[in-house]
Order: C-alpha cells, then structure tokens, then sequence
C-alpha cells in the first residue's frame, strides 16, 4: 500500500514537472524518459495524432544506445503511418483503450492488428512485451499514442496490470501538457510565419532545424564544461524555443532591403543589421528564462569569436551604442569577441551559418558536405568559438539526423 501511494505521489510529481515544459521536442524526450522509467520499459517510442494519420514522433532505446558508446544518442527517422487498426498503434488510437501485448510475435491471427517485425530485422533488435497506451486530452480526445517496448526484470517480461494502473494517470498529465506544448510551438511558429512573409530564408524547417543543431551543441559543450545535468535541463526548454526565434527582428526590416536579390550596398547593410536589436526588443521585460535567452539569441548571434560581427556593445533596448565601447576611428560600437558573447549567441551564430550553407537559396546552390564542414574548420577560432565548433564535430551524427527530421 505504501509503495502505490509512493508511487502515485511520484506520478503526480512529474504530471507537474512535464507540464512546466514548453518546447515540443523536449516534452516528447521528457515523457518518454519517464514512462520508461515508470515501468522498467527498455524502448519506446511516442507518436502525434495529426488529422487521420499517427507520425512517429519519438523514439528511445537503451540496448540500442548503449552500443554506440558514451554520451551518443540513438539516431532514428520520422515517418507518418494512417490510422487503421492493422497497426498496434492505429487500433490504440481509434478504440482509445490500453493494449498489453505479452509477446508481439505471438499476437493471435485472430486480431484485427498485427506486429511489423521490418524494424527489428533492421536494428537486430527484438520486441516482445508492448504496452500501448492512448494519449487523452481532458476532453477526451485523442491526441497521439505512447508506446513501451520490453519490460525488463534481469530479463525480458510482460508488461503487468500494475504498470497498467501506472501509466495510465501519467499519459492523461502527459496528454495536456502535449497540447500546450503544441499550442506554443503553433505560437511561435505564427511568430516566424511573419518573418517568412518578409524573408523566404526564415521558414519552419530552417528555424526546427537551426534550434535542434543548438540544442545538440548546447548538451555536449555543456557535459565538457562540468555543468551539472539539473542546470543544463533547466535551460534546455528555454534555449531550444528561443533558437527558433533568433531572426524574429526581420520583421522590422523594409522589403526593399529583405527581398533585394543583389548584394547590399554599405547602407543598406548596416539598416540590415538592426534585425538583431530590433528582435531582442520583442522579448524586453523578461519575465523568464525564455525571455533573456531570446534576447540575447536574437541580439548577438550574428557576432563572431574574432570581433569582426555585429551588431556590437550596443543597448538591447535602444539599439544605441554603448559610450565606452565605440571604435574612435569609425565611430561606430565596437563588436563583442570571446567570451563577451553569451554562449547562446555563440552556438547559434553555428547552427545558423551550418543550415544555411547546407541550403538551397535563391541567390545560391547548397554547399557540399566536405565544403560545409571544411568552412567551418576554417572559421573555428575566427568566425566560431573553438569549444563550440569542437562539439558541434562531437555531434555531428545526431546534427545530421535532426536534418532530416525537418526537411524543406
């Protein structure tokens, strides 16, 4: 008795630690972790109902992943499947009921669904127990389906009743705070939407993919610098929603300048360059961690390691530069260098120059991938912090990965 009422206690804990998380992409991660947790599951994965078909939205293994080595997470792709009840997951979805399933590759013929066992033969890796869970909103509707692999106790067993009564109140907590966390992604992408109207460069893909590679980079720079995982969990949410934004001032731009298909002239440049104060503007009378990383994301990700960026010592607010830091020949703020520029700054400045190059333009072709990655060895020390470069090369499989999971 004790142990439930623990239990249900610990449950109720993290319904309120996922509802505090706004970002999409770390609440999926966040709820799978935990449900794992809860009941000794070895896999999982998470998929989002979205209009009449189930994308496959998240995945987790730790057999898998232990094989690739220390600190490397396992890189899979998304797909979108339709709702049927063929699938274990689609039944789920349409009859909005638990399904525990012993051993996938003894399901009765009898069954409407079936096990796809194409995975497995893929990975070497073998399902048994499955419990698939429907994830309700308060109105009871179905929003997505969580799915756990492998109950593990020494070795592989069924899921049990008991898991059952577990995991049920933590996917109706999971199910609101997707919802909430779809509606703020929808914000923001609303947000960037704007900034498409004005710059074709600044659509959701480039933003998803641009706060992905950041959040990558942001862990292993952070794992190397001994910040302890509490703090680097904290931020991770605010910095990962805060990417996305980084070209929000755009919007403040003229059209004559945005869409110029040439090159700019001096003036035209330097009116250019008031995207970034004008963004760090939007996110002025910080109520959250969200806010001061968005501002400084916005106002300095466009500075390099060497000095030679912008927009400089300026004042966020104002956009006027700063007395003490104006160059005396031009008259003009000097740019921040080093360590002056936040660490958020300096590992989008990366994630944003990196999609770029990789991407087709209008005014150019995509870069190779040898060209790519050889511009940026070059500009480690110059354009880019050496540390954040050196993690970004750490990462580049999982980088690659979150490429395609965005795809223009």
């Amino acid at each position: 008795m004790k142990k439930a009422k623990k239990k249900l206690q610990h449950i109720i804990q993290l319904g309120v630690e996922v509802s505090q998380i706004g970002d999409l992409d770390i609440l999926l991660e966040k709820i799978l972790n935990e449900s794992r947790d809860l009941v000794g599951a070895d896999a999982g994965s998470i998929y989002i109902k979205e209009e009449d078909e189930l994308k496959f939205s998240y995945a987790q293994n730790e057999t898998l992943r232990k094989k690739l080595g220390r600190g490397k997470k396992l890189i899979y792709t998304t797909f979108s499947m339709p709702i049927t009840k063929k699938s274990i997951a689609g039944f789920v979805a349409l009859e909005g009921q638990v399904l525990n399933i012993a051993d996938a590759y003894k399901i009765p013929k009898k069954m409407p669904y079936s096990f796809n066992s194409e995975i497995d033969k893929l990975t070497g890796y073998e399902t048994h127990s499955m419990l698939t869970v429907p994830l309700k909103n308060n109105r009871g509707d179905i929003i997505g389906v969580l799915q756990l692999i492998n109950a593990k106790d020494q070795k592989i067993i069924p899921f049990t009743e008991e898991d059952e009564s577990y995991i049920k109140p933590f996917a109706m907590y999971a199910a609101i705070a997707i919802e909430r966390a779809q509606l703020t992604r929808t914000t923001i992408m609303r947000m960037i939407s704007m900034a498409e109207l004005r710059d074709p460069k600044e659509t959701g893909a480039h933003v998803n993919r641009v706060a992905s590679y950041a959040l990558e980079i942001y862990e292993h720079w952070s794992h190397q610098k001994g910040i302890p995982q509490e703090e680097i969990d904290k931020q991770r949410d605010a910095f990962r929603m805060a990417a996305m934004l980084h070209d929000v001032g755009k919007v403040a731009i003229s059209d004559t300048i945005l869409k110029k298909p040439g090159r700019f002239t001096e003036e035209e440049y330097e009116i250019m360059k008031q995207h970034s104060p004008a963004g760090a503007r939007l996110f002025s009378g910080a109520r959250s961690d969200f806010d001061l990383i968005a501002a400084e994301v916005a106002l300095t990700h466009h500075e390099r390691w060497d000095g030679k960026g912008y927009p400089g010592w300026i004042d966020g607010q104002t956009g006027k530069p700063i007395p003490k830091y104006i160059n005396r020949r031009t008259k003009k703020p000097r740019g921040k260098k080093g360590e002056e520029i936040p660490i958020w700054g300096r590992i989008v400045a990366l994630a944003d120059v990196y999609d770029a190059l990789c991407s087709n333009r209008v005014y150019k072709e995509a870069w190779t991938e040898e060209d790519v990655l050889q511009k940026i060895r070059e500009d480690r020390g110059k354009h880019f912090d050496p540390e954040v470069v050196d993690s970004f090369f750490k990462v580049y499989d999982q980088i690659k990965a979150a490429s395609q999971r965005y795809p223009d």
